[in-house]
């Protein structure tokens, strides 16, 4: 996101004017070498340089409110898997969250890479805050797979990514490919063709889960479309009146549609054929869930607060809890815990989950395990770059 941090990081405050778009604006934290004006006292600080007591840059708590809500979405969605069979209202209200919670994501993360470019600095951000990590993980979840499922035989590759994984290799093909979207004429409707294609050819493969990164790939390219301005229209007070009557219509129908709709349209990470449907009903839902999920996602944006709230720091440490949460669920899942209790399958025991679902990616975002985990998620490793890749 500037100077291409990841979706889950915390970002600046949103430009208010042209000059001061990314693409014209130096990524935060990368120092700039700029040319002394002339007859300027040779211990003068160069222009733009900050004061020794200047505050530090303001955050923009209405990215970090979105993207902490987004995340207790996700862990809540995750949580409800093992207890929603049998629950039609749990199953309805999963497909809701589905449908929104992670193109909510890539939206966001879209709009917040549309200053990338390939140069030292940027590539260097990419490979730490997004490649390192997913290597990380991806053994990590491997490796708990094996031994907490007693699952000798599970495979350790990085190329199949497992569980929750797989966002992180889609957001780093999203990013490196940013150049190509920005100097396309249509980008969003040669998006959509992909995500088409992908949706009706079995024969892509599950290497870096390639189905789902091209059929979730319309949403980063429509972020890279997004300006300020249209944040701020989101938040008016009819769009906000407009996102009730759409979320209850939204869960009416996915109330009727639970027992007759597939989950896998919901997860994009199958062809039509996969799921034995027919093939051109891949491109009709493609295209159906994509206006629900950016309906929806417009919907959620327009209720998400645009004051400091006592969670908006939390929003600074979302990668934690994203990637942290599934060892919760997952551990478990393993443990027995919900084959044991069949009462969580029950109204009681789902929000009884869904609380302690919310509490515990809540915890994981906090500033202490933010700072534990930052020599995975945010390496410095400049031991591992050229001196130039400091530079813009």
């Amino acid at each position: 996101m500037f100077h291409a941090p990841n979706v889950f990081q915390r970002d600046p405050l949103p430009p208010a004017t042209r000059e001061s778009e990314p693409e014209r604006q130096a990524p935060a934290g990368v120092a700039v070498a700029e040319r002394p004006a002339q007859n300027a006292p040779a211990n003068a600080p160069a222009k733009n340089e900050p004061a020794k007591n200047e505050p530090a840059k303001k955050r923009d708590a209405y990215f970090d409110n979105a993207k902490y809500l987004a995340i207790v979405l996700v862990a809540v969605a995750h949580s409800w898997v093992p207890v929603m069979e049998g629950s039609r209202a749990a199953r309805a209200l999963y497909m809701v969250t589905y449908t929104f919670h992670m193109p909510a994501f890539i939206i966001i993360s879209g709009y917040f890479s549309r200053s990338f470019s390939p140069t030292p600095a940027k590539v260097k951000r990419l490979v730490t805050g997004v490649a390192v990590p997913y290597v990380v993980f991806e053994t990590a979840y491997s490796l708990f797979r094996r031994y907490a499922n007693d699952s000798p035989d599970a495979a350790i590759s990085l190329l199949e990514p497992w569980y929750l994984t797989w966002f992180l290799a889609a957001l780093f093909i999203w990013r490196i490919t940013t150049p190509i979207w920005q100097n396309l004429r249509h980008p969003l409707a040669v998006s959509l063709v992909i995500a088409v294609l992908a949706s009706l050819t079995p024969g892509i493969g599950d290497d870096l889960d390639l189905p789902r990164v091209l059929q979730f790939l319309p949403f980063f390219v429509l972020g890279l479309q997004l300006r300020p301005e249209h944040f701020r229209l989101v938040q008016r007070r009819e769009v906000r009146l407009l996102a009730l009557p759409l979320f209850a219509g939204a869960a009416v129908f996915a109330y009727w549609a639970a027992p007759r709709m597939q989950l896998g349209w919901f997860l994009r990470d199958s062809s039509a054929q996969d799921m034995n449907a027919p093939w051109w009903s891949g491109a009709v839902m493609t295209l159906a869930l994509f206006g629900c999920a950016t309906l929806l996602t417009i919907g959620f944006l327009a209720w998400v607060p645009r004051r400091p709230m006592w969670f908006t720091v939390l929003g600074a440490g979302t990668i934690c809890g994203y990637l942290l949460h599934g060892f919760l669920v997952k551990g478990a899942d393993y443990a027995g815990i919900f084959d044991r209790n069949e009462w969580l399958v029950s109204p009681t025991g789902l929000v009884l989950v869904t609380l302690v679902a919310t509490a515990g990616v809540t915890l994981l975002c906090t500033p202490p395990v933010r700072r534990a985990l930052r020599c995975v998620t945010e390496p410095d490793m400049n031991w591992a770059f050229r001196r130039d890749s400091a530079r813009i």
